[in-house]
């Protein structure tokens, strides 16, 4: 895909993360709606028209090239060593978890019981472990994927699976940024299918949203955990009504009816 392309369409999702419909963006920029239009599906964007849609959007232009390269050459999975040093050390794996959420060196310091030199001593161990770019006037590029997925009965997964569950269980989800539904009903194959194709939807869009808002400060950001799961499933209180074993049910209804 051309590199214009994907700059446009970096923007665009920065504007469905914001909710920021074209009418919107063209009152911020003082231009007609058929206008903004124009621009995104002719894709005539000068660098000056650019940087004040970013001034609109609270972007930088590194921040957007780096969305619309959109990963590429980042690995989707942790190798067994990386995620053995993540697993080995709590504070390790915090500082991990705010560096794939876009955090900056002196924000961690600033906000976390950490210091300069403790920091210093995980980003270097990262950066040996090939998870992390450190460039000079501590600037950190991700060599993972921040949608990669931690491997099924890896390290990280014995360590905290379990605990992860639990606490993000233990809430009533009645808060204004929560919700908590489960749903069982009976589906075909297919259906069921189609269900799982539209939650890794959901789960993508998850990501892009983080993606575009890892650009705004700390301070205006709060951690959200998203649990998407769907399975084969029956309850088991279930197991006290017995199924009956293939064509036994006609096999019985014949033999009431011969009683009869």
């Amino acid at each position: 895909m051309p590199l214009a392309h994907q700059i446009v369409e970096a923007l665009k999702k920065c504007l469905r993360a914001r909710g920021m419909t074209y009418a919107v963006l063209a009152r911020e920029l003082r231009l007609s709606e058929a206008s903004v239009k124009r621009l995104f599906s002719r894709r005539t964007f000068t660098l000056a028209r650019i940087e004040e849609i970013l001034r609109v959007l609270e972007l930088d232009l590194v921040e957007l090239a780096r969305m619309a390269r959109g990963g590429q050459g980042q690995e989707a999975e942790l190798s067994l060593e990386q995620e053995t040093l993540l697993a080995s050390d709590e504070r390790l794996l915090s500082v991990f978890w705010l560096l794939l959420n876009g955090w900056r060196f002196a924000d961690i310091v600033e906000a976390f019981v950490i210091t300069r030199t403790e920091l210093t001593l995980a980003l270097a161990k990262f950066e040996r472990a090939r998870l992390i770019d450190w460039d000079t006037g501590e600037r950190v590029r991700l060599r993972v994927a921040k949608d990669f997925v931690w491997r099924a009965g890896g390290p990280v997964k014995k360590a905290y699976g379990l605990r992860v569950t639990a606490e993000f269980l233990r809430s009533r989800f009645s808060g204004p940024l929560e919700m908590l539904r489960f749903e069982a009903r009976d589906l075909s194959p297919a259906s069921a299918s189609m269900l799982r194709r539209r939650l890794e939807r959901v789960a993508a869009e998850f990501n892009e949203l983080a993606e575009v808002d890892s650009t705004l400060p700390a301070r205006r950001r709060e951690g959200v955990g998203l649990l998407l799961a769907c399975r084969p499933w029956a309850f088991s209180a279930m197991n006290a009504l017995k199924r009956r074993a293939p064509g036994r049910a006609d096999q019985a209804l014949g033999q009431r009816s011969n009683r009869a």
